[in-house]
């Protein structure tokens, strides 16, 4: 076979369309990762659900898109399933589903290179080390090093940080009085956090992010809803046009995170936009956010709101320059194509 053609299978998570329409993350990157391997002339063949658009060859695995099913194990285990049944046409098989198709890797033919897009703390370090004590032929991707901390000892070929198609990302140097905060309403994202930044600092903050799920929308029922107001907003899941203004026109993003986020789009949507990016010192940010270049990094909560004064000062353009230098589609890319071309030897 020759590198500079490879029959290449991705597998997307079976939960939303490739690329999504609003929420997700793993599956922008999908998206723009299956595009531009056909671009360079691969055969490249995208499994995802129903209501997607490639430039790949699209196979889908469910008639809709199954976010209402997020999280069981039929829809995800059918997904991949249907997608291995294929594998032999394939010279690799390039994975970001999830646990159910990293388990049964050996089980086709074609190798199989699985990206972890989670945390590999507690549950998940174990479930991923039994899964390549019995797929001895698996090899994983990290997106971040720091990810990898918890179970170094798993077979890594490639460290392939996430990207940005930066054309959907125009970029602005025109800064507004709010904070924006852009995520799951979740504890370990902490929106009640920006809430108490901006109530401590008496300016504006809207709010944009999912909330499907029940503790999603228990946790949004107990930190947030009480504290809605016309200075601080909730605008719900809003459009990726959307999420692009409201990223354009933000004083600062702000990232108050309280987990190892193993990497975090978000803020390289920010900076592309050209905003930069408050957050704390946790998981991949050190990773993602060159400090005094396209945003701050803390060590404590008290010390946000000094850290956007200080985000004042970072000038919009190098926001913008810092994501095309770091973060381009081409280094993402290559970096796939150097791990793809390891397996294959």
């Amino acid at each position: 076979m020759s590198p500079n053609h490879l029959k290449i299978a991705i597998i997307a998570p079976p939960w939303l369309p490739v690329p999504p329409e609003r929420y997700g993350g793993v599956e922008w990157v999908v998206s723009l990762l299956a595009d531009r391997l056909a671009e360079l002339g691969h055969d490249v063949t995208l499994f995802a659900c129903g209501g997607s658009i490639t430039q790949a060859t699209l196979v889908t695995t469910s008639e809709d898109a199954n976010i209402a099913r997020f999280g069981q194990l039929f829809p995800e285990l059918e997904h991949a399933l249907l997608s291995y049944r294929q594998a032999s046409r394939f010279d690799i098989v390039s994975d970001h589903s999830g646990l159910g198709a990293a388990a049964m890797a050996d089980l086709v033919k074609a190798p199989v290179v699985h990206t972890v897009h989670s945390t590999l703390n507690d549950e998940h370090g174990r479930i991923y080390r039994l899964i390549s004590e019995l797929n001895p032929r698996l090899r994983f991707i990290s997106t971040s090093l720091k990810q990898r901390e918890p179970a170094e000892d798993l077979p890594w070929v490639a460290n392939c940080p996430s990207a940005l198609d930066l054309d959907a990302y125009p970029f602005s140097d025109r800064r507004g009085d709010y904070l924006l905060y852009v995520g799951r309403m979740s504890p370990q994202k902490g929106a009640g956090r920006a809430i108490a930044v901006a109530q401590e600092m008496g300016v504006p903050l809207m709010m944009a992010g999912k909330m499907h799920e029940a503790d999603e929308r228990a946790y949004f029922s107990r930190e947030v809803a009480p504290h809605l107001s016309e200075r601080i907003q909730y605008l719900g899941e809003v459009s990726h046009e959307e999420k692009v203004r409201l990223l354009q026109r933000a004083r600062c993003t702000i990232y108050p995170i309280d987990w190892e986020e193993p990497f975090g789009l978000v803020m390289l949507e920010s900076m592309a936009c050209g905003t930069p990016v408050v957050a704390m010192r946790r998981g991949a940010v050190p990773e993602v956010i060159s400090p005094g270049e396209s945003g701050v990094i803390v060590d404590r909560y008290e010390d946000l709101p000094g850290a956007v004064a200080q985000a004042d000062q970072i000038d919009p353009a190098g926001c913008r320059d810092y994501v095309e230098t770091h973060f381009s589609e081409g280094r993402m890319v290559r970096n796939y194509l150097e791990a793809f071309s390891s397996v294959l030897g």
